[in-house]
């Protein structure tokens, strides 16, 4: 069931947005060569302390889970385009990083992604990323009231076609509050003036994930969780949780 939310209740939810924005910039600021993935979860950990906060991803068991996710970040390098569980690895000059993370505090949950590149960035890198931040800034402008679910899911698709990415729409954007996955699912691709009517007090996570290489094929690893392009091409994931309101869109996950 699709819950609306109060502009109160929307009020409610900014501060959780807040957490989860101050984590994603000090992770951004504080990566570099060197730094291991398991040392950028530990960033946000402090980051959920220091404001009262709760994980929604540490031992989040999806159905298409084997095991709980151990983490509060999902640090995806390189080829990883989803759900990468933090480790010693070390980032190496160049690698191309997503980072997504929630933060539930006063029973309000927000959720948001970034990819960035450390060290000397490679200029494809930063068209893919570019690329994903622009259909995710499409994707935020169509969502309003008296649309459609499918103009936001048409505004990302067509921005990676038009790039001559890869995309899938396994995995995409969804409703969020009270938990981190509500109703309904937002995919990264569809056709306008299709599906949900929009109306305001709908609150989704928008959040488009491209592939490099073209095509719109994953693989998943052993561990059960973490996903990666499947023709090994490098990947960019971007999200940010929007409250639909008569004014418009608003991001719920900035500073």
């Amino acid at each position: 069931m699709v819950e609306l939310k109060t502009p109160a209740e929307i009020e409610a939810m900014r501060p959780a947005g807040r957490v989860v924005a101050t984590a994603l910039a000090q992770i951004r600021k504080q990566a570099g060569v060197g730094s291991s993935t398991l040392e950028l979860d530990e960033i946000a950990r402090a980051v959920l302390a220091e404001h009262g906060a709760t994980s929604p991803f540490l031992h989040y068991q999806p159905s298409f889970a084997q095991s709980p996710f151990p983490a509060v970040i999902c640090a995806s390098v390189n080829d990883a385009a989803l759900h990468g569980i933090p480790s010693r690895y070390r980032l190496a000059d160049g690698d191309l990083v997503s980072i997504d993370f929630g933060a539930t505090l006063s029973n309000w949950t927000a959720d948001a992604a970034i990819s960035f590149t450390v060290g000397t960035p490679r200029p494809d890198d930063l068209r893919l990323i570019e690329t994903a931040e622009r259909a995710l800034a499409a994707g935020i402008a169509a969502a309003r009231p008296g649309g459609r679910l499918g103009d936001v899911s048409a505004a990302i698709g067509a921005i990676a076609r038009q790039g001559g990415y890869g995309l899938h729409t396994d995995f995409g954007g969804h409703g969020v509050g009270h938990t981190m996955h509500e109703s309904p699912s937002v995919p990264n691709d569809g056709r306008p003036g299709r599906g949900l009517r929009l109306e305001a007090g709908l609150v989704i996570a928008i959040e488009p994930w491209f592939m490099a290489g073209g095509e719109d094929s994953y693989v998943v690893d052993p561990d059960g969780w973490t996903l990666r392009s499947g023709d090994g091409s490098r990947a960019a994931h971007v999200e940010h949780t929007v409250a639909i309101t008569a004014d418009g869109p608003q991001i719920l996950t900035v500073l």
